[in-house]
């Protein structure tokens, strides 16, 4: 455990002094920012927008940072031929990998905790701002802790794309880890037309591969809450509790798949 906290630590060091997750999480913030003079062109959807664009961006901006971190933190390590040292230390292959995850999630809570952050001050703005007459008319809070399921969730599936993309560094080029990882991003949240498949075309090879497809691939529509919060719909914590315990349970498997690749992986 102590190996892991270690490497973890390191990696969440390396991440800070990288501009990469400053550069976007800077970008995300001025978004925000933005998105609250859009809103003022518009009759009363401000706030909508507002938390529309920045959940948005929360999602968009983690998916950069676990991508483009994620795929470099095994292949990185031995391009640099630095993992010789570190495995001749009394580190375990599985120690090596969960600590590079555990990592990369401290570096993704912390940057989405500063986006998390700039929303709420921009939309804590806004309801000063704005008249109580004005404020009745909103569907929901401006300052609304419904947000936070959506973001939690946020924050989940982006553990997910950070297992996938620590898995294919495991044994692909930076290049071809991150196509990867963005096609099985933008595959996970088309899933549930796979399951459909049969209603499309009248094959059934064609229909088998699409049901077994979907039950493989990751479900990350199921993440996607921003519509039902930005319009005050509710969401049940057991929906809540489902979706983690399933993203967790993926993000486990993910993990174990990436330690026995790693662990069968010749460096001579």
């Amino acid at each position: 455990m102590r190996a892991i906290s270690w490497i973890a630590v390191n990696v969440f060091k390396e991440s800070v002094r990288d501009r990469v997750p400053y550069s976007l999480v800077l970008f995300a913030v001025l978004l925000m920012g933005a998105s609250y003079l859009i809103g003022q062109l518009t009759a009363g959807q401000d706030v909508k927008i507002i938390k529309d664009l920045g959940l948005a961006a929360i999602a968009i901006f983690g998916l950069f940072i676990a991508i483009f971190i994620g795929i470099g933190l095994v292949s990185k390590e031995v391009e640099r031929r630095s993992i010789y040292p570190l495995l001749a230390k009394p580190i375990s292959r599985p120690q090596f990998i969960v600590g590079k995850y555990a990592g990369l999630v401290l570096t993704l809570a912390a940057n989405v905790a500063v986006m998390t952050l700039a929303l709420y001050a921009v939309l804590a703005y806004l309801t000063y701002t704005e008249s109580p007459e004005f404020r009745d008319a909103w569907d929901a809070p401006g300052v609304d802790p419904q947000m936070l399921k959506a973001i939690v969730l946020i924050f989940v599936e982006l553990m997910v794309v950070t297992a996938i993309a620590l898995l294919f560094s495991t044994f692909s080029t930076p290049i071809l880890a991150a196509a990867l990882t963005f096609g099985l991003y933008v595959a996970g949240h088309f899933n549930t037309d796979l399951r459909n498949f049969d209603q499309v075309v009248e094959s059934r090879p064609a229909v088998l591969l699409a049901r077994a497809a979907y039950h493989v691939l990751p479900d990350l529509s199921a993440f996607d809450v921003k519509t039902e919060v930005v319009h005050g719909l509710p969401v049940t914590f057991g929906y809540i509790g489902t979706t983690l315990a399933y993203g967790l349970a993926y993000i486990t498997a993910l993990i174990l798949t990436s330690v026995v690749i790693f662990s069968r992986r010749d460096f001579k």
